[in-house]
């Protein structure tokens, strides 16, 4: 983790039940592979087996939308950066950008992710100590350029008719 740049994860494997019929990583396994890394920073933020023990609450995705850049195959480790774009007390809006461990950009992952209280199930508010961790994040990532492709929508673009 810095303190100024997005969180790095470990290198994460592709799994060999993950390599479809095309011979590359099936287009669900993306989603796993942003999960995984996620869980590192929800560790690092104050979340995860421990916190879903002792609290009772957890977090759940509300939201993630993926943009598929370029291919992997089995073999391929990649690692996860992933940014704060925004929250408030019971949401937080991340970007990750999925990178091949050559450094090149495979796909990109927008999320939205609520803090659940089990016993409802509803969304609650975080704790005063991870709203700060997440907090001091967002702040640090605000100072980044915004990264390329955040809030992009799906639709075919069409060139103007000429008159």
């Amino acid at each position: 983790m810095t303190d100024t740049g997005p969180f790095v994860s470990s290198l994460l494997e592709i799994e060999k039940g993950w390599i479809d019929y095309n011979n590359h990583l099936n287009m669900g396994y993306y989603t796993v592979v942003f999960d995984r890394a996620s869980d590192q920073l929800w560790d690092w933020l104050g979340f995860g087996a421990h916190y879903v023990a002792e609290t009772n609450h957890t977090t759940f995705a509300a939201e993630f939308h993926v943009r598929y850049l370029r291919e992997v195959k089995l073999g391929d480790r990649l690692y996860s950066r992933i940014r704060i774009l925004d929250h408030d007390e019971k949401r937080f809006h991340t970007f990750q950008e999925l990178y091949h461990e050559d450094g090149w950009l495979s796909a990109t992952g927008e999320g939205l992710t609520l803090h659940v209280d089990l016993g409802g199930p509803k969304v609650a508010p975080m704790p005063e100590h991870i709203q700060h961790r997440l907090a001091e994040l967002a702040r640090a990532h605000a100072r980044l350029p915004a990264p390329e492709g955040v809030g992009s929508r799906i639709g075919i673009r069409r060139k103007a008719a000429s008159g």
